[in-house]
């Protein structure tokens, strides 16, 4: 691919190479006339003798003879020099042209840099570029207010989220204590069922509350051992009739520890509840690879790509879910610069990665579970 620099080079050194070609071939053609000319007027000048020693007012035939060998000789030592001239010119035309159009782009690369190095996190960096009111100029300034803008309209997401966590919450969880205390206990039917719908309806949103805080990308990053998230994740859940291994590597993440252990919660709840009964669930993480493998039903590889939609559910389970479990470890993934991958495994289940980038530590571990 021929870069903007490599173009602006060639066009430099082309447009310079054509001028002194055009300028020295002008000079050689002009010369090589000028010479003829002379020697011809010199020719035909009379040979006037006044006495037998004077001098004379003109030289004699046979002393021109060698005169248009001379010039042939002359012509071809100038166009000698000319070729040497431009090869030289070239090279110098190259240089140039190069330094020159690095310093024309250099403020292109700099909007370039700062486009890539921007977040969600230092939204609030501008370009702001110097020099005189060109072109350039214009771009980074246009560049700058739209980060202006994008800053505020991302302040005003965040906010929205954090107002709708409180007061999505705050209700649910009245609703709930009414539920446990106000109701008596010869409903219990009734009351089971209403905490059953409050407590579904607090997942979900927290689950949409993590999704939208995953996908607005990370304030902070910090040192997260993945290796210790995933034996925590395990210590805390899991299920009595799938069987669960662990083989785990020291790792280290730099991101969020909330949302890496909500993405590894979500890996291994989704392996268990897609599942059969005295199935097994497999979880590896090696070399800053984090592989997810369990038993269950058939996926067709056609579908695979909606498991990973929003409020998508392939197949029916005990314990349904809000559809969001494998949304919310793409977005994770994505604001961790991981990369998500995922195939079926031959007789059913899953093989879900997630391939990160950051630092091994000791030596590898293994222990079932």
């Amino acid at each position: 691919m021929t870069t903007v620099r490599v173009r602006l080079t060639l066009i430099y050194s082309g447009l310079f190479l054509l001028t002194s070609v055009v300028l020295l071939v002008t000079v050689n053609l002009l010369l090589r006339q000028a010479l003829r000319a002379r020697i011809e007027r010199l020719s035909v000048t009379p040979v006037t003798p006044v006495a037998p020693m004077a001098p004379v007012r003109g030289m004699p035939v046979d002393r021109l003879a060698p005169l248009p060998a001379l010039v042939d000789d002359v012509i071809n030592y100038q166009w000698g020099v000319t070729t040497l001239t431009v090869g030289i010119l070239a090279l110098v035309s190259v240089v140039v042209g190069w330094l020159v159009a690095g310093r024309i782009l250099r403020p292109v690369h700099r909007i370039t840099a700062t486009a890539r190095r921007l977040s969600v996190s230092n939204l609030h960096e501008r370009i702001a570029l110097a020099g005189p009111e060109d072109e350039l100029k214009e771009l980074a300034d246009t560049f700058d207010a739209m980060l202006d803008r994008l800053e505020r309209s991302v302040e005003g997401q965040r906010r929205f989220i954090a107002n709708a966590s409180h007061e999505l919450r705050t209700p649910l969880a009245v609703q709930r204590a009414a539920i446990e205390i106000g109701l008596p206990e010869d409903v219990g039917e009734i009351r089971d069922k209403l905490l059953f719908h409050n407590r579904r309806t607090e997942h979900l949103i927290d689950a949409l509350l993590v999704l939208a805080q995953a996908e607005h990308g990370l304030d902070r990053r910090r040192p997260v051992a993945l290796d210790q998230v995933v034996r925590l994740v395990l210590a805390e859940g899991g299920s009595d009739d799938v069987t669960v291994t662990t083989r785990t590597e020291p790792f280290v993440v730099y991101g969020d520890p909330v949302l890496l252990n909500r993405l590894v919660t979500n890996l291994v709840d989704n392996a268990i509840r897609y599942n059969h009964s005295g199935g097994t669930v497999e979880i590896t993480l090696s070399h800053g690879v984090l592989t997810v493998r369990n038993t269950g039903p058939e996926v067709p590889e056609e579908r695979l790509g909606d498991l990973f939609e929003p409020f998508r559910r392939l197949h029916t389970t005990r314990e349904q879910g809000a559809g969001l479990g494998l949304s919310i470890v793409a977005s994770i993934a994505k604001a961790h610069g991981a990369e998500v991958r995922t195939s079926p495994n031959p007789g059913g289940g899953l093989e879900l990665v997630v391939a990160f980038a950051g630092n091994r530590g000791r030596e590898p571990e293994s222990r079932p579970r």
